[in-house]
């Protein structure tokens, strides 16, 4: 009796991710890649995230598991997070038993350390990408056992000597590398400058009251001369469009835009905190930024993804305790000034060269390549 051959299935991948942007949006452009290449793919998050998300992460399947974060808060909290973890490291080991996966990517958030828990004790192999230059507490702790480190910089700050690490950069949107093709817009005289005020996902209190004041200093001629575009968080929008309709200048403010790349694509200049994805957007696209370090973050990983691009002279690298009203209002009275004088290579020109030249845009591509030749192609 003649064998009938079955047709043997595509390699599973488990991408586990939840939380803010600059772990979601590295997720989201490797499942892209990914499913490209043929690879099955599931999203392992909790419930804040399952069937949250958009684009190629809200096409794969979804599946939630119980997480809760350590750090801060009460003794009673972390005793109840510590047995959330638990339970879901349980119902990872569930999942990874089931499916059987190639492998599994943890892209950070507290979402992600159940399912890349689970994948230590049966054995899978473990990719994790470190979004910042310093290497966060929980990927510090899961690094020890994973196969192989993406890393977003060249230098990452308690990368472990002992693990195989690879400098992939940061996997940013589709959206955003499509509109990087097009050129920098350079500020022509009497033309208004675009700044792109981003204070991450949840705002900066700083730029709602800084930014406004900087452009009161100016006089009626450069306001006219300016166009803000401003996210904040929603509680401050109201105010802060209230600050504008009181001087000469164009503005629109919201909690949240959806059209970043045309944002970046018609900005000048963009003022943000320096989360790594945003850093790594920022030079992708080539636009010079004033980066303002949220200077609560962890480790003050913020400040030292910034002077990345700082050091490329690609940015204005300002501590938010210098990040005063008459310090903006000088930064752009020098950029408002310059443009009048076309012959000239002006600063901003410098800095959008320079951030250019120093970011990768095919970090997608690298990661899937170093997941495919670390991993997949030694199982063959």
């Amino acid at each position: 009796m003649k064998r009938i051959k079955t047709k043997k299935k595509t390699p599973l991948v488990i991408l586990t991710a939840g939380g803010t942007g600059g772990h979601v949006y590295p997720a989201e452009a490797l499942a892209e890649e990914l499913s490209k290449r043929g690879y099955r793919l599931m999203l392992v998050t909790d419930n804040r995230g399952k069937d949250n998300y958009k684009g190629k992460l809200g096409e794969i399947p979804n599946v939630a598991v119980a997480a809760g974060s350590l750090v801060g808060k009460s003794i009673f909290f972390k005793i109840k997070s510590l047995f959330k973890l638990s339970f879901g490291v349980l119902q990872a080991l569930h999942i990874i038993l089931k499916k059987k996966p190639i492998c599994v990517v943890g892209f950070g958030g507290y979402a992600s350390f159940p399912c890349c828990v689970a994948a230590i004790l049966t054995g899978t192999d473990l990719v994790l990408h470190e979004q910042n230059s310093v290497m966060s507490r929980t990927n510090r702790f899961l690094s020890k056992y994973a196969t192989l480190i993406a890393q977003s910089f060249k230098k990452v700050k308690y990368a472990p000597q002992n693990v195989k690490t690879v400098l992939t950069g940061m996997p940013v949107r589709a959206g955003i590398i499509e509109a990087a093709s097009q050129p920098y817009h350079k500020l022509k005289a009497n033309e208004a400058m675009q700044v792109l005020v981003l204070g991450g996902s949840q705002g900066a209190k700083v730029f709602a009251e800084v930014v406004p004041s900087a452009i009161q200093a100016l006089d009626k001629k450069q306001q006219q001369r300016l166009k803000i575009v401003q996210q904040c968080r929603q509680d401050d929008v109201a105010a802060i469009e209230q600050a504008y309709q009181s001087l000469s200048v164009q503005a629109k403010v919201s909690h949240f835009f959806d059209n970043m790349p045309e944002l970046y694509s018609h900005s000048q200049v963009v003022i943000s905190r320096a989360g790594a994805s945003s850093v790594s957007e920022i030079a992708v696209m080539g636009v010079p930024s004033i980066l303002v370090p949220l200077p609560t973050a962890a480790d003050d990983h913020q400040t030292s993804n910034a002077a990345w691009l700082a050091d490329a002279r690609g940015a204005e690298l300002i501590p938010q305790a210098a990040f005063t009203a008459e310090k903006l209002k000088n930064l752009l009275q020098e950029f408002l000034q310059e443009s009048e004088q076309d012959e000239v290579s002006s600063s901003l020109e410098k800095m959008a060269h320079n951030a250019k030249k120093v970011a990768i845009t095919d970090a997608a591509v690298r990661l899937a390549d170093a997941i495919e030749n670390e991993i997949v192609n030694k199982r063959k």
